[in-house]
């Protein structure tokens, strides 16, 4: 364990290194994170595919990780969003070209804020924002900060990524 300390605190760049060390031997279940993307559904109607601009009903979509959970070794509700399940399973482990994806990826985040936080402000899963803002700050944001700060907490995150292997998509993906 203290390598792993040791490791981590010589690489704070790097998120998670004990975990992507020994990976666990069966990735978690993420039903709570699907929970919550269908309360947004519920209130919104069908969401848009960012990838594939296919519909996505309650029971039609899968749970992805924007940045890939190799790399984050997390399931954080700011880095997943609901997704083609087709598409998700051909992404894996690449990282989404932010110029095509990132405005997609907030729309959703942003949508999903606004709506829990005043219909279901209680759920555990808003505490995961805090790493981007404060929770009494969810609705004060102006849109340009809240993008900002969306922008500037993901944005490192796919460079470093970048620069330790993953790849991105392809284009024609």
């Amino acid at each position: 364990m203290k390598n792993e300390v040791t490791l981590q605190k010589h690489n704070p760049n790097v998120p998670d290194i004990p975990n992507k060390l020994i990976k666990p031997a069966k990735r978690k279940s993420l039903v709570i994170q699907r929970r919550f993307w269908n309360r947004v559904i519920d209130h919104t109607g069908p969401l848009e595919c960012i990838y594939t601009r296919k519909k996505l009903e309650p029971a039609s979509f899968a749970v992805e990780h924007f940045i890939p959970s190799a790399f984050v070794s997390h399931d954080l509700i700011w880095n997943l969003i609901p997704a083609d399940p087709s598409f998700n399973s051909r992404k894996n482990d690449r990282l989404p070209h932010i110029e095509d994806y990132f405005e997609g990826y907030y729309g959703l985040q942003k949508t999903a804020i606004g709506i829990m936080a005043e219909n279901h402000p209680a759920d555990p899963l808003m505490e995961e924002y805090l790493s981007i803002f404060l929770k009494s700050d969810a609705l004060q944001l102006t849109e340009q900060d809240l993008r900002q700060r969306f922008l500037e907490n993901i944005q490192p995150l796919l460079t470093i990524a970048s620069n330790n292997g993953i790849e991105y998509l392809r284009k024609i993906d």
